[in-house]
């Protein structure tokens, strides 16, 4: 009996604690309000450096507090980050929006909108962000964007967006630049290959080399209006000369979209690189044990949506 009052008193001690690790805090107002989840490390790093996560499930499910989330929170916050996690109108939630696209022809212009609603959302979150680095005590020149799955589509797209003055990215801050961009099985959304007209964020692509939900290479692969996958986007970001890092996890599919945890010494190595002024270029193709193939693999996009 001892023992169990002395451990429910601790756990009265600690919880606390924990709790006031998270604060959430309306980031924006669309249809209705947006809120994000700031989840501070109980020792912060010197530099102050935050990460921006986005939640992934196809513009259709998710959300800032899953699971996932939580657990990606929890191994960034114990390396010192501060992480900011978002929500993001799902727009394939949007019957009215759905119907209104139904032909085959239109479905690339649903995705775009679709798209383009996630982007001008994460861009209003980090104008907050930016804008309530002192209250939320970090760098705004050290911020970090990574997502998973529609997640990761939503901040490469935002850096794209960014670096080519499109509408989607005007509400970032003038000037701002993420410190690096990390997609876990993403990819961008335009009309003809992807092409920066001002450097893009230094990038590490991360992404399964059977991923038939977020094409590896391009989808659909016959039409220019598509979504080009990380094969593809390293293609481009060479041929521009910007540095990019691209990790090819053979033999898998969408799992890795999930794998940050699993991932998260080379997610901060990366980062630290980075910080460091080390803006390099690397094609790497993994194997990890860690990461084995599920259901997911077989999985394509039209499987996704039936």
């Amino acid at each position: 009996m001892k023992k169990t009052v002395s451990v429910l008193l601790l756990f009265a001690l600690v919880y606390p604690v924990i709790a006031q690790q998270k604060q959430t805090y309306k980031f924006v107002e669309r249809d209705s309000a947006l809120y994000l989840d700031v989840f501070r490390p109980e020792v912060q790093r010197s530099d102050k450096a935050c990460v921006i996560a986005l939640f992934g499930g196809g513009f259709v499910i998710g959300e800032r507090d899953d699971e996932l989330q939580t657990v990606i929170a929890r191994e960034l916050t114990a390396r010192g980050y501060t992480v900011v996690s978002p929500d993001y109108r799902l727009g394939l939630k949007d019957s009215a929006l759905v119907a209104s696209h139904r032909k085959l022809t239109q479905v690339n212009d649903l995705f775009q909108l679709v798209i383009d609603m996630s982007t001008e959302d994460c861009a209003a979150a980090v104008a907050w962000v930016v804008s309530h680095a002192g209250e939320l005590n970090i760098n705004p020149d050290r911020i970090v964007l990574t997502g998973c799955s529609a997640g990761a589509i939503t901040v490469a797209q935002l850096d794209y967006c960014r670096a080519n003055g499109l509408k989607s990215a005007s509400e970032l801050p003038a000037g701002w630049k993420p410190a690096a961009v990390v997609p876990y099985s993403g990819a961008v959304m335009c009309k003809g290959k992807p092409k920066y007209k001002t450097p893009p964020a230094p990038t590490m692509l991360m992404h399964g080399t059977k991923d038939k939900i977020v094409a590896y290479k391009k989808f659909p692969p016959l039409l220019s209006h598509a979504l080009y996958g990380p094969a593809t986007l390293y293609k481009c970001f060479k041929k521009q000369g910007f540095p990019v890092w691209i990790v090819r996890y053979e033999g898998v599919g969408h799992e890795v979209a999930s794998f940050l945890p699993g991932s998260v010494d080379l997610f901060c190595g990366y980062v630290e690189q980075v910080f460091n002024g080390r803006v390099t270029t690397m094609d790497a193709v993994m194997r990890d044990t860690k990461l084995v193939p599920t259901k997911w693999t077989e999985m394509n996009v039209i499987d996704l949506y039936r």
